[in-house]
């Protein structure tokens, strides 16, 4: 059931190409057929595909996730910003696709949500693994969703549903990005020995 509707999240959460009109009759058909927690979020997200034009939802897609920091569809970013730990993290997500004999493409970056769930719906061991060590940033997201309205919202309460409820410590680090949000990168921006 998670790998199919993290297959369909995965293709909801991509930019709007000009073949998900014909891919929407397929996608409503897969989430009327999961559990409603998981299937009724996407079918209202299809719902405000089927009444606004590709170009519009184009639009909308960029302003939601590209052009705000807490809209980030980048797991790595909630916990690392754009610090130089980042790169470690964002390795650990190469070496899993590697082991499951995934390669991606140079110009994809393999923290990317709708990538993640596209690996996860083919393995899905390694896909929750993935999913669920960014739990809290993916929470904040949904959050961030939810507060400005977005209609990408229900793409992420359905992601939600499909994993573990938060824990103590996932809760503590959701609190934790809402008060300070992502790192920020602290070496070098000091001059030498603290002397101005």
């Amino acid at each position: 059931m998670n790998a199919t509707a993290w297959q369909a999240q995965s293709l909801l959460l991509d930019y709007p190409a000009p073949a998900l009109p014909e891919r929407m009759p397929l996608l409503r058909e897969v989430a009327r057929g999961l559990p409603e927690p998981v299937g009724a979020p996407l079918v209202s997200f299809l719902d405000h595909c089927a009444a606004t034009p590709l170009s519009i939802l184009a639009e909308d897609y960029v302003a939601t996730f590209d052009h705000r920091k807490l809209g980030s569809l980048y797991l790595t970013y909630y916990s690392y910003g754009d610090t130089r730990k980042r790169g470690m993290a964002l390795l650990r997500f190469t070496h899993a696709y590697r082991a499951a004999g995934l390669e991606l493409a140079e110009s994809e970056l393999p923290d990317h949500l709708a990538v993640v769930l596209e690996f996860a719906a083919g393995a899905p061991e390694a896909g929750t693994r993935l999913l669920t060590e960014h739990r809290a940033g993916l929470e904040l997201l949904r959050l961030g969703l939810r507060e400005t309205g977005s209609p990408w919202a229900p793409v992420l309460d359905s992601v939600s549903a499909t994993l573990p409820p938060l824990r103590g410590r996932d809760h503590d680090a959701v609190a934790r990005l809402v008060a300070q949000g992502p790192p920020e990168e602290e070496v070098g921006l000091e001059p030498f020995g603290g002397v101005v």
